[in-house]
């Protein structure tokens, strides 16, 4: 990811201001922001155990941070504290993909639509390829999220790690006499990039604590 995110940004006539990679692992939080300090903004698909002290040395840095690692969602109260108590800037997502976020829209719709049918069982599944570590995925568990409004039932989401899948998520709605099947299926990490450079463009000039959707929100309003 922080190959492809730098040869959008290049393309995109951005200069790469730093790069933070495994020889950077041990530094504080403290070293870490003066490293950072001077750039406009910050993008991040580390590891969980990581985003802490990432948000901690930006927002020192007084540096916006797009935060595309998942996994933390247990300690978002504390890092949503940390943006908030330093005027910070954060924009996170469970999927910079434009077209997962369009899909996120279709699951929420069907949702509505299907809970008036309670003859129909939900359930999501969700593919990747066998190095990723969090399951089920971040965007699995905010599809859950979404179709949880309408769907009041318990449902099943289920997990395969294989090969080199990029992604793809399922949510279907299964009746006596039929299926209805959405899914979604990257191709490659190319749309998770180019994304992530769309909400590095939104979030600067900003403060507070962010979620993707407000970025499509803003989009989809234009």
């Amino acid at each position: 990811m922080g190959k492809l995110i730098s040869q959008h940004a290049k393309e995109k006539r951005y200069e790469v201001f730093a790069v933070i990679d495994e020889v950077d692992a041990a530094l504080s939080a403290a070293d870490l922001a003066k490293k950072l300090r001077g750039a406009d903004v910050a993008i991040d698909f580390t590891t969980a155990s990581a985003v802490h002290r990432n948000v901690e040395s930006c927002v020192a840095a007084g540096v916006p941070l797009v935060e595309g690692t998942t996994g933390w969602n247990d300690s978002r109260a504390d890092i949503e504290r940390i943006v908030m108590d330093g005027e910070g800037a954060f924009v996170f997502g469970a999927n910079f993909s434009i077209g997962v976020n369009l899909f996120y829209r279709m699951a929420e719709h069907a949702a509505d639509l299907f809970a008036k049918f309670p003859e129909y069982e939900l359930f999501i599944e969700e593919q990747h390829h066998s190095r990723k570590k969090d399951a089920p995925s971040g965007t699995a568990l905010k599809l859950k999220d979404i179709v949880s409004k309408h769907i009041a039932k318990d449902f099943s989401v289920s997990s395969t790690r294989a090969g080199n899948i990029p992604g793809t998520h399922r949510v279907g709605f299964d009746g006596t006499a039929d299926q209805i099947l959405l899914e979604h299926t990257a191709r490659s990490r190319e749309g998770f990039a180019a994304g992530a450079i769309l909400a590095a463009e939104w979030i600067i000039g900003k403060k507070g604590f962010y979620e993707f959707t407000d970025v499509m929100d803003d989009a989809l309003d234009q």
